[in-house]
């Protein structure tokens, strides 16, 4: 028998609290993460009044060095951010961290705020938490962060989050397609699981079973909690939040995004190159992962009717984008990262066989 010599490193958030008026908690939290009483929260203008303004009231009150860098708030449509952040809005974090010498950041807001303090600590290698005050996607627990670049939305390693601090009562008022996009973007987990285990089968790509079941059964969870998620009530949010931290984990666990981006991920940042602005990235995986998991002859039918219970997008139309960019996109959703195997194999889908599957899923 060989020797073992298999070794792997997995990074997890040191404490999750999810719940009703946790924020109150922040005092407690970073007083056993860390010894350092210099803090600086990152938020936009929206988040930091929302929340940023009382963390900062709390912690200064117990004689924390409390410093905020407002980063500019990221391009809306209908009250939605729609824009990923870019490098700009990260070396603005950065002048600040280095300007009050903080050892500590607070990421106070949604998934671009919390992409941005991600990507900040992880070029000073600085401690974070993460407090989200929507959840429009996965990445509030996971080590990856999505920014935008010349060509589009790309996703970069980060530093997992030292804890991740999630107040229901306030995420729970955030507009309600933030919570059906973050539904949609755990859901598609379905079909990335599904293109790791061909990559494994075809290609002999590392394969992580607890990884790969952590993700599945987030996914699985909200499935049966369509109807509650719907209702928008506080509970349903808590249970939805979960299921995104959990999702996050298993990215964790694996060390890379396999158990969490597939094909339905290099369609949406596709998506994101030929048709920016439309549609929320959470709102993009869900029809990506209708489309994909047609192809995998799995279940897509399932995915589609919780879709359309909770109420995100299901058509090219509800997206807001041409059926010809849809199909534009799963013809070049290759070039996104084609060093990852998936359905759509090495060569992509032809144009007919990219025409008769958005026909045959009612996308387009």
């Amino acid at each position: 028998m060989e020797k073992f010599t298999k070794y792997k490193t997995m990074v997890f958030p040191r404490e999750v609290i999810v719940g009703h008026d946790t924020i109150d908690q922040i005092k407690g939290l970073c007083g056993r993460l860390t010894r350092s009483k210099n803090v600086l929260i990152v938020a936009d203008k929206n988040t930091n009044r929302i929340c940023g303004d009382k963390i900062a009231k709390i912690l200064a009150g117990t004689g924390y060095d409390v410093n905020v860098s407002v980063i500019p708030s990221p391009n809306v449509k209908k009250g939605i951010p729609i824009a990923w952040p870019s490098i700009k809005e990260v070396n603005f974090v950065l002048k600040d961290l280095k300007k009050f010498g903080s050892d500590f950041l607070l990421g106070v807001g949604g998934g671009s705020v919390i992409d941005v303090t991600k990507l900040a600590a992880t070029e000073l290698a600085k401690p974070y938490v993460s407090i989200p005050t929507s959840a429009a996607h996965d990445g509030m627990a996971s080590p990856r962060a999505s920014i935008k670049d010349k060509k589009g939305s790309v996703s970069k390693t980060a530093i997992s989050p030292m804890a991740v601090l999630a107040d229901t009562s306030i995420i729970s008022k955030a507009p309600y397609r933030m919570l059906a996009s973050g539904c949609a973007d755990v859901i598609s987990n379905l079909s990335a699981v599904k293109d790791w285990e061909l990559a494994h089968r075809l290609k002999n790509e590392e394969f992580s079973t607890f990884s790969a079941s952590l993700s599945e059964t987030s996914a699985k969870l909200l499935l049966e909690k369509a109807e509650d998620i719907r209702s928008g009530f506080e509970e349903a949010v808590w249970q939805a939040v979960k299921c995104m931290i959990t999702s996050g984990v298993a990215m964790s666990v694996a060390g890379n995004t396999r158990p969490a981006s597939g094909a339905e991920h290099m369609f949406s940042h596709m998506l994101d190159q030929i048709a920016p602005g439309k549609a929320l990235h959470g709102e993009q995986c869900g029809v990506g992962a209708i489309l994909m998991m047609y192809l995998h002859g799995e279940d897509w039918e399932e995915i589609r009717d919780f879709l359309e219970i909770i109420g995100a997008p299901i058509t090219a139309r509800q997206l807001g984008i041409p059926k010809k960019k849809i199909i534009e996109a799963l013809l070049r959703a290759q070039e996104i990262r084609p060093d990852r195997y998936t359905i759509l194999g090495e060569q992509g889908l032809t144009d007919d066989a990219a025409k008769k599957l958005v026909k045959i899923t009612g996308v387009g």
